[in-house]
């Protein structure tokens, strides 16, 4: 194998084992990466341009682009195609990165999801490493290796769509398969927003925007006024560099009386129910009747419940008079809501400060025993190890199998064709 060549598929390995890491974080997590590209609209002023639904698509469709390009790189499947398709996205997504490193409209490119944040200078240095290796490939596809025969290639693709897509469906029905973010099942809340000693923290200002006769204002969390103004948003950003802790924007106040319970939250020793709706009036209603059977249940055994959501006053109220909540409503950022759990609404058991279950509303529990006693009341036995397991067996398993017999059925066809040869040769030296 000359040096070309060997240079050429050590740039494919490389192009592939990244897009298929980007495409399934990003996968795995489709609400988040919509709300990545709901940031990049934004920065351009666009981001009441496109539709919710269409966000979301892209969102899908580009984790998909993604993966499969990564697996037919891999496989080396329609070289001269997926070699042209890699370099031409490589070629958009290194502009993109160009314009983050200039004007820094977003800090992180989301490139990698939740799972690696870069920061923009470090966007831009990969996507030129990524670049030069999709121009090696596009200029040499040929000299591609191939790990499985042209008329075994449809099943490689056919099986990558349809995995990567039942993946990401799958997740945005119930929630991402792995969590990346600091609100993840077993995190504790409270040791999440320490700062180790010595270390100086940044300082944050939250502001709220409310309404009185007809009139708005900003105020801060000590100019918070009284219950005679309409909350309309909140927004809290750093005013200051320093230590940030993973959890750095966590705070809940009640809406009833303005008090801050986030400390009397985190630190219950008890259990504790967090129903998380970044928007009510965006929010699924379709199993109001499920979190109400829920509330019910807390009232029944003591534990406390509370509606955390970044949604005005008239959203609550619509809120509660098309589902009948009876359950009390907290304000906290927005950012940090979708942050918590990928679900509109969704469901958080908390436990000393720790996160011990999170439910989507599509698979809310039925609970009846205490939970001291129930499975719920403790982390669950499902390790990330166990998921990974599970991918492997589902998707590389039957991928490898495939290939390992596709090369046996190769090398025996090349073995009879040598062997004609011979039987070929033979004869005409006989005859």
């Amino acid at each position: 194998m000359n040096v070309r060549r060997i240079a050429v598929n050590v740039c494919r390995i490389i192009l592939a084992m990244t897009f298929i890491f980007s495409g399934f974080v990003k996968a795995v997590d489709p609400l988040g990466t919509q709300y990545k590209i709901q940031d990049y609209l934004g920065a351009l002023s666009l981001h009441d341009v496109l539709p919710d639904w269409l966000t979301l698509c892209t969102s899908v469709g580009l984790a998909a682009l993604e993966f499969c390009l990564g697996i037919f790189l891999l496989f080396a499947i329609h070289r001269r195609v997926v070699s042209k398709m890699v370099l031409v996205l490589m070629a958009v997504m290194t502009l993109i990165s160009l314009w983050l490193a200039i004007w820094n409209p977003v800090k992180d490119c989301g490139c990698f999801g939740d799972a690696v944040t870069l920061t923009n200078g470090q966007t831009l240095l990969k996507n030129l490493l990524l670049l030069a290796a999709a121009i090696v490939v596009w200029k040499y596809p040929l000299d591609m290796m191939r790990f499985i025969s042209k008329t075994n290639q449809w099943i490689v693709i056919n099986y990558t769509v349809v995995f990567i897509l039942v993946v990401s469906v799958w997740c945005l029905y119930d929630r991402p398969i792995f969590d990346f973010r600091p609100y993840h099942i077993g995190a504790n809340i409270r040791e999440g927003m320490e700062i180790p000693e010595g270390e100086q923290g940044p300082q944050f200002e939250t502001t709220f925007i409310l309404e009185k006769d007809g009139v708005q204002k900003t105020f801060t969390l000590d100019e918070y006024p009284d219950s005679t103004w309409t909350f309309i948003d909140s927004k809290t950003v750093q005013t200051a560099e320093g230590y940030v802790p993973p959890i750095h924007d966590f705070s809940i106040v009640r809406r009833d009386n303005d008090e801050d319970i986030t400390e009397e939250v985190v630190s219950d020793k008890g259990y504790t129910f967090l129903l998380i709706a970044p928007q009510l009036d965006k929010a699924d209603d379709s199993n109001f009747g499920d979190i109400d059977q829920i509330y019910e249940y807390c009232l029944e055994h003591q534990y406390p419940f509370y509606c955390l959501t970044a949604s005005s006053d008239d959203a609550v109220r619509e809120w509660t008079e098309r589902t009948g909540a009876e359950y009390p409503f907290c304000t906290t950022d927005e950012t940090t809501l979708k942050t918590i759990i990928r679900s509109n609404p969704g469901l958080l058991l908390l436990k000393d400060g720790q996160i011990i279950r999170k439910w989507s509303h599509n698979r809310l529990p039925e609970l009846k025993a205490p939970l001291a006693t129930s499975e719920y009341g403790s982390l669950p036995a499902e390790s990330v190890s166990g998921k990974i397991i599970r991918i492997l067996l589902w998707f590389v398993l039957p991928l490898l199998l495939l290939a390992i017999a596709d090369r046996l059925w190769a090398w025996t066809q090349w073995v009879k064709k040598k062997e004609n040869e011979i039987k070929t040769t033979i004869k005409k030296e006989t005859s």
